[in-house]
């Protein structure tokens, strides 16, 4: 029979590889549209050398475009290097609203090819807990996989994050087809073991339309 460790391991290296794969997809997205207008620069610069004059309103469109795809390039490496450095300690102080904004971003394509919209609730501030950052990331994204089978007819998945009593808690809200999901199909083996490891209560309410992570403050 697995072990945690087993389940861990295995849920971790599809996560990392999930991850990745989505990231290396958006980067060349950005390249090849660089690559794109780089392409249409030189056609200009051509055109130019055969004495047609270049229009500038069309070479700053150009440059504006490049610079867009710089900013959206440069906001994928920062969440790639934010989710590689979630490895670096086994426990460490974490914010889980900096946690669910990474997640949404994270899940934005794996969402979008879904038409799920991810909302992340601010409402009520920064929320620090320690704890394992990869691991909560880990079992986040699994609850988002089963979470983004169940939205309603708003294909919207509000991601909250709350004080409590022991540490902080964790919502994924307006799920209303949790009503009609198969009650064995989560939380699976990998979500459980992830759950134990990190101490944690989860549970789902179909009532309430949420799935919801009980996260304890493992500082001292």
């Amino acid at each position: 029979m697995p072990s945690d460790s087993d389940y861990i391991g295995r849920a971790g290296l599809e996560f990392f590889g999930n991850v990745s794969a989505s990231i290396s997809h958006d980067i060349k997205n950005v390249l090849a549209v660089i690559n794109e207008n780089a392409g249409l620069l030189e056609d200009f610069c051509l055109l130019a050398e055969r004495g047609k004059p270049m229009d500038p309103s069309r070479l700053k469109r150009l440059a504006l475009d490049v610079k867009e795809q710089v900013r959206r390039g440069d906001g994928i490496v920062t969440g790639m290097n934010r989710f590689a450095h979630s490895v670096d300690k086994s426990s460490t102080e974490v914010d889980l609203l900096e946690i669910l904004d990474l997640l949404a971003a994270l899940a934005l394509r794996f969402a979008g090819m879904r038409g799920v919209l991810l909302e992340v609730n601010r409402a009520r501030g920064p929320v620090t807990v320690a704890t394992s950052a990869f691991l909560l990331l880990n079992l986040l994204w699994l609850c988002l996989e089963h979470a983004m089978t169940c939205t309603g007819p708003a294909r919207t998945i509000e991601l909250v994050a709350e004080h409590a009593a022991s540490g902080a808690g964790l919502r994924l809200r307006k799920l209303e087809g949790l009503k009609n999901a198969a009650a064995a199909a989560f939380p699976t083996e990998p979500a459980k073991a992830l759950c134990r490891v990190l101490k944690g209560q989860l549970s789902i309410d179909a009532q309430a339309n949420e799935i919801s992570l009980q996260v304890p403050d493992q500082r001292g």
